[in-house]
């Protein structure tokens, strides 16, 4: 909020204040700005969706040098083909006309059209063959393999022509633009820079027979397109990089984000702190009713308590029944008073119990001396031995 005063025409004096929003000036998405890196979950969350980094770039530019590179291989199979091709074409239309007296049937027409276009087909279908190639290696390359349907259901939202009209209006589509008309520059200095130098030869296509002509072109348009396609390859490299670049930083999350998604994952911290907590209370109940069982409580004195169990039948060696540090050794000290337990003060012991021996487990070898020295002093004081 910022303030100002302004005089009126009596000479007193207002004071102004202006509201402003800072929100206006974050960047997108809930909890503020993204500065955190993204998870492996994000990272699998857009590629699902097919969001991924790409340029379409590199596959203009790989498809252009596989185009003009196989025309420059197939050129005498093409030139052989299609001069058969127009060969076999024009000797046809004078037999066929003079077969059918001018008046050519129909069915005729459509089967003379059908071998044409088989014959244009069988030409082209080198070129479709190797253009799909390239156009599914460059993709692999760029985003590996990973099939998903998500890009291809509807989106109700792409259809507002309201959001259209802001996009088409984007710093995006005005850097797209920029990018274009460098590109067109770029592209019109190579074609330019290549005729510069062959001037003289091309006015020379005008005094040449057909076929040289025709042969002469064909190398024209196949070195200039190579060479077209080798000045695009840095060009969609260096698109490559920015699209990488621009999909990175879309996909970064604010510090809220990556705080839900861990929720999502792992669950609401405070909720899980609460569910130990009942587990361990419900833990601490079943401890505590077991404990009437116990033939001896070890102490610290008032650190530690740890309450043992010998049953011969069921077990090889004293079970630990209960044990708890502070608070919970001052309750179960308590219990075992109530119950008539006997306590005894074994500092080194209540520890070594404590900190080595999981509850509900009998006690390790090592100790079965010093235990037993405690039993039978317990058994003593009852008159059980």
């Amino acid at each position: 909020m910022s303030g100002g005063m302004i005089k009126t025409v009596d000479g007193s004096e207002i004071r102004l204040f202006l509201t402003l929003d800072l929100q206006l000036f974050a960047k997108e998405g809930p909890g503020g700005e993204k500065t955190e890196e993204p998870t492996g979950k994000r990272l699998k969350d857009t590629r699902d969706e097919g969001n991924v980094a790409k340029s379409q770039e590199i596959n203009t530019a790989a498809s252009l040098l596989a185009l003009f590179i196989m025309l420059r291989i197939l050129v005498a199979w093409l030139g052989q083909n299609f001069s058969s091709f127009f060969v076999t074409v024009y000797e046809d239309i004078p037999e066929t006309i003079q077969m059918y007296n001018g008046e050519i049937p129909l069915r005729t027409i459509e089967r003379l059209i059908t071998n044409g276009m088989l014959r244009v087909l069988m030409l082209a279908a080198p070129f479709f063959a190797v253009g799909f190639l390239v156009a599914f290696i460059t993709n692999l390359v760029q985003v590996k393999w990973h099939v998903t349907t998500k890009p291809l259901k509807p989106k109700f939202s792409k259809l507002n022509p309201i959001s259209g009209f802001k996009k088409f209006f984007s710093l995006s589509k005005i850097f797209e633009l920029l990018k274009s008309l460098v590109k067109l520059a770029i592209m019109g200095l190579v074609v330019y820079s290549y005729f510069r130098g062959r001037r003289e030869s091309i006015f020379l296509l005008y005094d040449m027979p057909l076929r040289q002509c025709l042969a002469a072109m064909f190398d024209v348009i196949v070195n200039l397109g190579i060479r077209i396609a080798l000045v695009y390859i840095p060009l969609a490299a260096a698109d490559y990089a920015y699209q990488h670049h621009k999909w990175h930083e879309e996909v970064k999350m604010t510090k809220q984000e990556v705080k839900d998604e861990y929720k999502n994952q792992e669950g609401d911290p405070q909720i899980k702190s609460k569910i130990r907590q009942k587990m361990m209370e419900a833990s601490r109940r079943r401890m505590m009713s077991a404990l009437p069982q116990a033939d001896v409580v070890i102490t610290n004195p008032t650190h530690y308590a740890v309450a043992l169990k010998y049953d011969k039948e069921n077990y090889h060696a004293p079970v630990v029944i209960a044990k708890g540090a502070d608070h919970l050794a001052a309750k179960i000290r308590e219990a075992a008073a109530e119950y008539h337990i006997e306590i005894v003060e074994d500092k080194p012991l209540a520890r070594m119990l404590y900190a080595n021996v999981p509850l509900g487990t009998e006690i390790p070898p090592e100790l079965y001396e010093a235990v037993a020295g405690v039993l039978a002093y317990v058994y003593k004081i009852k008159g059980m031995i």
